[in-house]
Parts: structure tokens; C-alpha cells; sequence
């Protein structure tokens, strides 16, 4: 008898252009770099420290729970060492080192492993890591408090807390220089705007994120905080201060165009960067958080799979 070839039939798609998972892991780890070594710049060891266990510990995580759980080992691929270097740069410099694990942990097995690995996660591990993590540690993650200890040799210190206790009286005349370059309070890697933003830049000019999300999200901070300036001027805060602070940068390159949690149409993908940066101002002016992105990605990943189903109508005749 002839030998019967055997045929593995697998899904779409089937054309491979010869992207890697690593190859992207590489691109996003290098976008953030700037602003992370910024952060420890700014920071001092102790940044440099949060930022090392984080990545390893991510890592780490990754590894042992595919042993137990007898997966192929995917460590190789980068994607653990993405999530504990942005789930750092997303930390206080003074975290704790059982909160680094705890935040890695959830990130790692929690919000993806337990759901399949990578590509199966419907919800962004690093938000709901942080999510959690300003739920169970609010005095940990609270910037003002956790970093009061910490000289800054420039003159300005911008931060969202101030504004949400006492209204824009408490920033004085906001210099966006001074945003720009780091003159705030916040995350390791999240004071760098201008390396937040070339970062992003580089990653929408290899094509690793899409700009409808990114740009879709900016858009909507800076409506919907236009809106609420226009109400109050005293009490809320500018677009620009909106834009330029907090989590907001790198959230939007980073966090809300991750691919197995985001969209993949053109219209859903606006709806659902639009919503993603109205939530953030919403809590940061009248929810009970100076700080909001971590938890809009969460709702934005919530709804990403009703708003994909928006398609246009196909084009043709009804027989």
C-alpha cells in the first residue's frame, strides 16, 4: 500500500512574515529603556534595585510555574522580562521587595500563565498587577508618601496627588519643559515624558503597536480633561498636565495597545483607546484614586471583545 502522508491542519493565519515573538519583546524592552534608566538616574540604587527584581523575579515566576504545570519553557521569548521591567518602571523606587514579588507574581501567573500563556490573556497583566497592588498597599503606592524621603535637585515637583486634594492652586504655572524632562513625582520609569515618548515613536515606526489605540487614548485624556478644566479651572487639572503625568505616556505605548488584550479593528480600536483615556481623567478627577490608567485599561480590556465585534457592512448585494 502507497504511504499516506500525515497533514497537520492548524488556524488562521497562515502567512508568517517572519516577525518573532522575541524580535518584539527586544523592540518593547528598548523603547522603555530610556525612562527606565532615567528613573534610576533620578532615583538612585534603590530604583536600579526595584527594577532588577522585578525582571527577574517575572522571569522567575514564568519559569517555575511552566515546570509545574508541564509547559514547554517560554522564558526564551522575552515576554516575562517585558512585564517585570514595565511593572517596575510602574513602581515606587522605595517598593518593598515582597511587594515586587507579589505585583510580579500576579502579573506573571495570575493575569497570564493561569490563562493559557502568552497571546491568552484578555486582561493586561501589568494593570491588573498594579490594580491590585493600589488596592491592598494604597500607602505603598501613594507617591507622595512613599518618596517623600527622596531629594529631587530641580526646582518644580509636579504630581497628581496634589491636584486631587487641592486643586491646580497646588502645582502653581506648570512648565511642560519640566514634565518633559522628568520634574515630577511618580513611577521609575514613568517621570521621563520625552523618553516615554520617543520610546513610543519607536515603537509605532516598527510597527510593534498600532497608532489608532495610542493616539485614540491621548485624545480622549486631553477631551474629557478639557472638559473638566473648562468646568472648574481651579479644582481640575489641564490636558497637557493630564498628558504629561502619571501614568498616562506609558500607558499608552505600553500598556493599552498590548495585542491579546486590545482590539484589532479600525474603528473598535478608537472606541476603545477613547473610552481607556476618558475613564483615566474621570478617576483622576472624581473617582477616589489620584491615579486611574491601571484600572481604565482594565475596563477598556473588559469591553475590548464587545467593540471588535464593530465592523463595517460588507459590500455587495443581498441575493
Amino acid at each position: 500500500m502507497p504511504e499516506h502522508q500525515k497533514l497537520i491542519v492548524s488556524h488562521a493565519p497562515f502567512w508568517h512574515n517572519c516577525n518573532r515573538v522575541t524580535d518584539r519583546s527586544r523592540d518593547i524592552f528598548l523603547a522603555a529603556l530610556p525612562a527606565a534608566l532615567f528613573g534610576v538616574y533620578q532615583y538612585g540604587v534603590s530604583a536600579l534595585g526595584v527594577l532588577a527584581l522585578s525582571v527577574s523575579s517575572a522571569v522567575l515566576w514564568e519559569l517555575a510555574f511552566t515546570r509545574v504545570a508541564g509547559r514547554p519553557v517560554s522564558v526564551g521569548d522575552g515576554t516575562a522580562a517585558v512585564i517585570g521591567l514595565l511593572l517596575g518602571m510602574m513602581l515606587p523606587a522605595s517598593m518593598p521587595w515582597w511587594g515586587i514579588l507579589t505585583g510580579t507574581f500576579l502579573a506573571v501567573v495570575v493575569a497570564r500563565q493561569i490563562y493559557g500563556g502568552i497571546g491568552a490573556n484578555p486582561f493586561n497583566p501589568v494593570a491588573v498587577a498594579l490594580a491590585i497592588l493600589m488596592l491592598a498597599w494604597k500607602g505603598r503606592m501613594d507617591f507622595d508618601a512613599a518618596l517623600v524621603n527622596y531629594p529631587f535637585d530641580f526646582p518644580a515637583v509636579y504630581h497628581l496627588t496634589a491636584v486631587k486634594a487641592f486643586g491646580t492652586a497646588a502645582i502653581g504655572d506648570v512648565s511642560l519643559g519640566d514634565l518633559l524632562l522628568g520634574r515630577q513625582i511618580g513611577g521609575i520609569g514613568c517621570t521621563f515624558g520625552l523618553g516615554l515618548i520617543l520610546g513610543g515613536v519607536y515603537l509605532l515606526v516598527r510597527g510593534v503597536i498600532r497608532w489608532e489605540i495610542t493616539l485614540s487614548m491621548l485624545a480622549g485624556v486631553a477631551l474629557t480633561a478639557f472638559i473638566f478644566n473648562q468646568v472648574d479651572p481651579a479644582k481640575f487639572a489641564s490636558p497637557a498636565f493630564h498628558l504629561l503625568t502619571g501614568y498616562t505616556l506609558i500607558g499608552a505605548f505600553f500598556l493599552a495597545p498590548e495585542d491579546p488584550s486590545s482590539p484589532v479593528n479600525f474603528l473598535p480600536m478608537l472606541i476603545y483607546g477613547a473610552v481607556i483615556g476618558s475613564v483615566v481623567v474621570f478617576i483622576r478627577d472624581i473617582g477616589v484614586f489620584a491615579e486611574g490608567l491601571p484600572y481604565a485599561v482594565l475596563v477598556g480590556n473588559l469591553i475590548q471583545p464587545l467593540v471588535d465585534k464593530i465592523r463595517p457592512k460588507a459590500l455587495g448585494k443581498v441575493v
